[in-house]
């Protein structure tokens, strides 16, 4: 009975949040009540409580999550400068005349977006806003639309900079020096974020290629679900430079930075948010009122992250006390299959538990549960890094209960059916699940890049 308790306790955790209990509250009030009961009846130690304050003592020194609080302002700036309106009117007019020219155009600004911001539920709300109604207008089959919308909006989970890959590149690194402390090495090699900013790269626009590719054959195949737009005015090409060329610089600034070693993300991310602001500025959006406002959306967003990071940080607290890290490293070497058993194992509890927590959750909770276990097995950091994150995106968009769903649905004029956008989204799960089948077989499309850096 006593090797079922880690379980029931992360069970009850995932029941408390179905019923819409704060996530922050509930991962750590459920902690302490069953590390009561557990001092109670003898059955946990009260003295691994005090391993707590060093937890969070560690939090607040570690450096790489300063990125969050900046990245999230370059992200809200950015939304409020109206960057997005001038780069998708641009965008339209240049691929309008194209089979499937809105779609694409969407696609695109939505990749820049994802480069630019990194929060998937503003992307998927102002792309939604400023698109769908013109889609639909045009003549634009509501499913396809509403589809291409959901889908873009979640690339800000895997095209870096994004704070999903922040979060999943500092847990991971703590996991890997875990791993490798475990089986006695004494050195421990190291991952960071920039690793898994790298190693992003090419599977984010490997994927970005299949939205296109499938906009495109929709249309040629099917004109009447994505008419040409013939009445359209054609792109200036120096107006849309103009929009093109101040969101490129700066995602190129932080990218570069990173990769080419002259700043770590952190760095990147404060030449991030000051970029954001310059660019604001020069668009004439820039007031003192809206940095106000900004600065208020960054720190209830920050708030909210680091809060349910203290939450999840005491859950593994207790989660450990009670021996839930050798249970499930027993219950992975049971497993018929090895590895392979073991990570599929965690890639369909990521997978069902994205209906219904947040990435931000999830990263906290499961990835230090599961991290160093799978990695002491061998598994590349990197690779599963970017193996989760797709995933994570994966299930937001999946029916009844994605994220990306929600947001879209709450935003789509009353015409749209819920029916809709679930037959939407249907062909851009298939198209990530192809890619996660991709990295499956060729782990070298996440792992290459970084290795040659």
């Amino acid at each position: 009975m006593f090797e079922m308790i880690p379980f029931l306790l992360f069970a009850c955790v995932c029941l408390l949040l179905m019923l819409g209990y704060p996530v922050a509250f509930t991962l750590a009030g459920t902690a302490l009540l069953f590390a009561g009961i557990g001092i109670i009846t003898g059955d946990f130690q009260a003295r691994l409580l005090l391993a707590f304050p060093d937890r969070l003592f560690g939090t607040m020194t570690n450096f790489t999550l300063v990125a969050v609080p900046l990245f999230v302002f370059m992200g809200v700036m950015l939304e409020r400068s109206r960057v997005a309106e001038s780069l998708l009117d641009d965008m339209a007019k240049a691929c309008g005349r194209l089979p499937g020219g809105l779609g694409l155009a969407v696609v695109l600004v939505g990749m820049l977006l994802a480069a630019s911001t990194g929060i998937v539920g503003a992307t998927v709300v102002t792309m939604g806003l400023m698109s769908l109604p013109t889609m639909l207008k045009r003549g634009y089959d509501p499913a396809l639309a509403t589809g291409t919308l959901c889908a873009t909006g979640t690339l800000g989970q895997i095209i870096p900079p994004s704070i999903a890959l922040v979060l999943l590149g500092d847990i991971l690194s703590s996991a890997y020096q875990q791993a490798q402390i475990n089986l006695g090495i004494a050195n421990p090699a190291t991952v960071s974020v920039g690793d898994l900013f790298i190693g992003a790269l090419l599977p984010g626009f490997l994927l970005v290629a299949l939205y296109i590719l499938y906009v495109v054959a929709r249309a040629i195949g099917n004109p009447a679900v994505a008419p040409r737009v013939t009445d359209i005015e054609k792109a200036r090409p120096l107006q849309l430079l103009g929009s093109l060329l101040p969101p490129i610089l700066l995602i190129v600034a932080v990218l570069g930075s990173i990769i080419s070693g002259t700043a770590t993300p952190t760095e990147a991310a404060g030449v991030g948010a000051i970029g954001a602001t310059l660019l604001a500025s020069f668009k004439g959006e820039l007031s003192f009122r809206k940095v106000h406002d900004v600065s208020v959306s960054t720190l209830r967003i920050s708030a909210m992250v680091f809060v349910i990071l203290i939450g999840a940080s005491l859950f593994s607290l207790v989660f450990r006390g009670y021996g839930g890290d050798t249970a499930v490293e027993e219950l992975f070497q049971q497993l018929p299959g090895g590895t392979f058993s073991a990570v599929l194992l965690v890639m369909a509890v990521i997978f069902l538990l994205g209906f219904i927590l947040d990435f931000i959750e999830i990263t906290f909770v499961v990835v230090p549960i599961v991290g160093p276990i799978l990695l002491a097995m061998g598994v590349d950091p990197v690779w599963l890094g970017i193996m989760i994150a797709i995933n994570l995106q994966t299930s937001f968009l999946t029916p009844p209960f994605g994220f990306a769903l929600f947001y879209l649905r709450g935003v789509a004029p009353a015409g749209v059916a819920t029916s809709d956008i679930y037959r939407g989204v249907v062909p851009f799960i298939v198209l990530q699940l192809l890619l996660l089948l991709a990295l499956a077989l060729w782990p070298q499309l996440a792992t290459w890049l970084p290795a040659q850096l």
